[in-house]
């Protein structure tokens, strides 16, 4: 039978790939147990096949797909680093995984004091006063933290409109402003890529609720006048936000409330190890001041003696924003992660992220334009300009790249930087694995010059081949055969 073809085209008539044991009530008897408009007027069309057919049938498609476990992954902004093993294990624990989100507090102490340590924990890297976990993704916080700075803002009677984002945010930035009823003002990067806070200072003024900053920023870079933009946004009333999609950079090194932040998030898929490719699982957590803690979402968990529970008494709280508590699973990661780290452990994660990429960086510059030729925290963006005067794009290396077995980086963003290539390598990579790296970059760089059609008809060994993007975008077609062009 050909390994490619589709799960139901394996199916065989009376297969099975599992065996129940039979019971005592005969199968119409079951049946009325069902409430009628939920059962099937036919059995549901299953294929039918051996375990080990099942089995490999989904082993085969799990190696087509590219993932942390099989490969390098240096996506920038995204911070796809391993996930050790012993923090799935922890998830995995019977009183975790099988524990049901409606039990009464008192059936749930280890998970509320997981929780509540986990938010200290947070609190303690980020030098704030409390956390919610409640969030599920960091653009989920971005919209908890603008809630709560509208209500701040309301609850001191002195509510504005204006959020300041500079040119080189996340995209999930303004989108999180405008579903958070507040207006855009952009402020443009300098020559050095960074803010500057003469330029923030010419759009402050007494309609701003606050500004949105990623540091690092999306370029890699460590904003330098950070405090004195704290200083302008705090001195006509408005609040700082923290993006923290690039906290792998920083902890333990430097905490965002010391720098004059109000709040910030974390990306606990991504600073604390749970890789979130595949759309998920994601989880999000927001720190803030002393002033913003009335305004977390409800619940939060609280402690009174030895006793942990969720607190709903909370008259100034934006309330639910989350059914339940969150993605409890990836807390436990994260809890799982940072204990078994340590500080020392925690500061060397962020110390060996800015070294793999300060070093990797060196290899390519001189391969590929270099905007920001500075020394970069975690992450940093190259230009494929160079290339495209010769006739070949970014994505067209990007996916040349998949045939070496390598995860393309983010390419065209930062939107700053024209044919953007951003490479994070993270601290789990060797440094083998950044030299391979660096030599497949400059032997496409080589092969552009040599032979440009092996770049711009790439990929040529994955499942897949090269797509036309606009018609896979507009015809969405999962049945697609290995090896036939779109």
């Amino acid at each position: 039978m050909n390994q490619d073809n589709l799960i139901y085209e394996k199916s065989r008539p009376g297969r099975i790939g599992i065996a129940l044991s039979d019971t005592d009530s005969p199968a119409d008897a079951i049946d009325r147990l069902i409430p009628k408009q939920f059962l099937r007027p036919q059995p549901a069309q299953l294929p039918e096949v051996s375990e080990s057919a099942l089995m490999r049938h989904y082993v085969e498609l799990s190696v087509r797909n590219h993932h942390i476990d099989k490969g390098f992954y240096p996506l920038g902004s995204c911070t796809m680093k391993y996930n050790p093993k012993i923090n799935d294990v922890a998830a995995s624990l019977p009183g975790f995984s099988r524990l049901h989100p409606m039990v009464p507090d008192n059936q749930a102490q280890g998970a509320l004091r997981l929780m509540y340590d986990l938010a200290a924990m947070l609190s303690e890297i980020t030098g704030f006063a409390g956390a919610t976990l409640q969030p599920v993704a960091g653009a989920h916080c971005e919209l908890t933290g603008l809630l709560i700075i509208r209500a701040a803002l309301l609850k001191r009677g002195n509510f504005r409109k204006k959020i300041i984002i500079p040119d080189s945010a996340h995209g999930t930035n303004p989108a999180s402003v405008i579903l958070s009823g507040f207006d855009v003002a952009q402020v443009r990067s300098n020559e050095n890529g960074t803010i500057s806070a003469d330029e923030v200072a010419r759009v402050a003024d007494e309609n701003t609720a606050g500004i949105m900053i990623t540091n690092p920023n999306t370029l890699g870079l460590f904003e330098p006048e950070i405090e004195a933009i704290a200083k302008i946004i705090h001195d006509v009333g408005g609040l700082l936000y923290m993006d923290g999609a690039n906290l792998n950079a920083l902890m333990g090194q430097a905490k965002p409330a010391e720098m004059g932040f109000d709040m910030v998030h974390f990306n606990l898929h991504k600073t604390l190890s749970t890789p979130h490719g595949g759309g998920g699982p994601g989880a999000g957590a927001l720190a803030v001041t002393e002033e913003l803690l009335p305004f977390l979402p409800s619940p939060v968990v609280g402690k009174k003696g030895d006793d942990f529970f969720l607190d709903n008494d909370r008259p100034d709280s934006i309330g639910r924003m989350h059914s339940f508590y969150g993605n409890f699973g990836n807390m436990v990661r994260a809890y799982t992660y940072i204990s078994h780290l340590g500080p020392k452990g925690i500061k060397a994660v962020s110390e060996n992220a800015v070294l793999n990429a300060n070093y990797l960086m060196s290899l390519l510059k001189g391969t590929y334009s270099l905007p920001h030729d500075t020394v970069c925290q975690h992450e940093f963006v190259l230009s494929g300009e160079w290339q495209k005067k010769k006739g070949v794009r970014t994505s067209d290396i990007a996916k040349r790249l998949l045939d070496f077995g390598v995860h393309a980086p983010t390419v065209y963003f930062p939107l700053v930087v024209n044919e953007a290539i951003m490479i994070e390598p993270t601290e789990t990579e060797s440094r083998e694995t950044l030299d391979r790296f660096a030599e497949i970059m400059i032997q496409i760089d080589r092969e552009i010059d040599e032979n440009p059609e092996m770049v711009k008809s790439a990929p040529h060994t994955t499942p897949v081949r090269r797509l036309d993007e606009v018609r896979a975008t507009k015809e969405l077609n999962i049945c697609y055969r290995p090896n036939i062009e779109a």
